[in-house]
């Protein structure tokens, strides 16, 4: 069979394609390639630096529910966790409770009114005080309450005079955080006053979710980024304007900046609450697909509770940095033999997610920092002589 010069190149092209479209197939599938933890300088104290760090010292406790109700599942999470709510609920004077955004007509991405009746089912019985929803948003909270539907949520629980706050309409009530930028410089972040407010019973409504920058996402993340300051409602500001923008600076300083907003918030937490009753794998925090999971996970430990979720999420406990950074730091428990999990076992709920496309690079927090001279701030002297300084 005779092959023209042009049928010749149209074949090569096809077969081109078609071996790109496999490669592409097949990278999505590998197994991403993990650069391991950052090898300790001499200098800084090999075989120690463990034993420095400021771990969780308690054992915590962290309800797991399958089922197939949401509201049911949310409501049994906390039912679960009563004597762990119950002393801290009765010291604070309102509840706040922070969704996973402000529309829960967003199903796959946002917390759901069921979600939150879920949390007024529990609380019925045992709070009398007013419970707020608050999330910095770009409307105000009288648009934010009809547009998406809060108003009839609200409607269902009248004894509790819930009403939606959105703290970015004031744009002057804030505390500062300080955190790093791309090129390690201090930064403020304004953090919306609502979310560290002492009197508040903050509960933390999140999904159970992949993400774009540090793995996976769940009651901590939600808690923070949420909290960071934007510009007010109809404010049309430059890109950049945004606090949220500030966590938004590169793997290593990200994941950092993450972890000192845990800590600088962790005072006032109440519950970190994660519905996974359809969780979201791929290329999440928004355009991932969804995942028919029917868990619910609650604990008083927020970081606990993030542990359970990339368990049962079938993630490796040790790539999201900032999780890692706030169980180094003190926050909250993330050794999963110190967590007492009740309910539902993690082996009989546990799913395999697909994640992020860009996974391998979020990993590189873990690796060496390549982007400054290796040897820069050393003197000419060999590293066993520096040592002998400080013996």
């Amino acid at each position: 069979m005779s092959v023209s010069r042009r049928s010749f190149f149209a074949r090569a092209g096809a077969i081109a394609a078609a071996q790109g479209l496999a490669l592409k197939a097949q990278q999505k599938r590998a197994v991403p390639v993990d650069p391991g933890a950052t090898p300790q300088d001499p200098r800084m104290g090999v075989g120690n630096i463990e034993k420095q760090f400021r771990y969780y010292d308690r054992r915590s406790k962290v309800a797991l529910i399958k089922g197939d109700n949401r509201r049911k599942m949310i409501s049994d999470s906390l039912v679960a966790i009563d004597d762990q709510i119950r002393p801290v609920l009765k010291t604070r004077k309102y509840v706040l409770i922070k969704p996973n955004g402000n529309d829960p007509s967003r199903e796959l991405i946002s917390t759901q009114a069921d979600t939150v009746h879920g949390i007024m089912d529990y609380l019925g019985p045992r709070f009398k005080g007013q419970v707020v929803v608050a999330e910095c948003c770009g409307d105000t909270a009288k648009e934010t309450t009809s547009k998406f539907g809060w108003d009839k949520i609200f409607a269902e629980h009248k004894a509790f005079n819930m009403k939606f706050d959105v703290p970015n309409e004031d744009p002057n009530h804030y505390e500062l955080l300080y955190g790093i930028d791309y090129d390690m410089h201090l930064i403020p972040i304004r953090m919306g006053a609502r979310f560290v407010d002492p009197d508040a019973f903050v509960i933390s409504a999140g999904v159970l979710k992949t993400h774009n920058m540090v793995v996976a996402t769940m009651s901590i993340k939600n808690m923070v980024l949420g909290a960071a300051m934007t510009p007010p409602p109809g404010v049309k500001a430059e890109w950049g304007a945004s606090d949220k923008r500030k966590f938004h600076v590169g793997i290593r300083a990200g994941n950092y900046n993450i972890y000192l907003g845990a800590r600088m918030m962790k005072p006032n937490w109440g519950v970190g609450l994660i519905d996974g009753f359809e969780g979201m794998e791929g290329n999440g925090p928004v355009s991932g697909t969804p995942v028919p999971h029917r868990i619910a996970i609650a604990s008083t430990d927020f970081l606990a509770a993030d542990r359970v979720g990339l368990e049962c999420m079938g993630i490796d406990a040790g790539w999201p940095g900032y999780l890692n950074y706030a169980y180094q730091g003190g926050v909250g428990q993330y050794d999963l033999a110190k967590i007492d999990v009740v309910g539902a076992k993690i082996a009989d709920v546990q799913r395999k997610y697909r994640l992020h496309a860009d996974v391998d690079r979020m990993l590189q927090w873990r690796g060496p920092m390549e982007d400054l001279p290796p040897n820069l701030g050393r003197n000419r002297r060999p590293v066993e002589e520096d040592l002998s300084a400080y013996a």
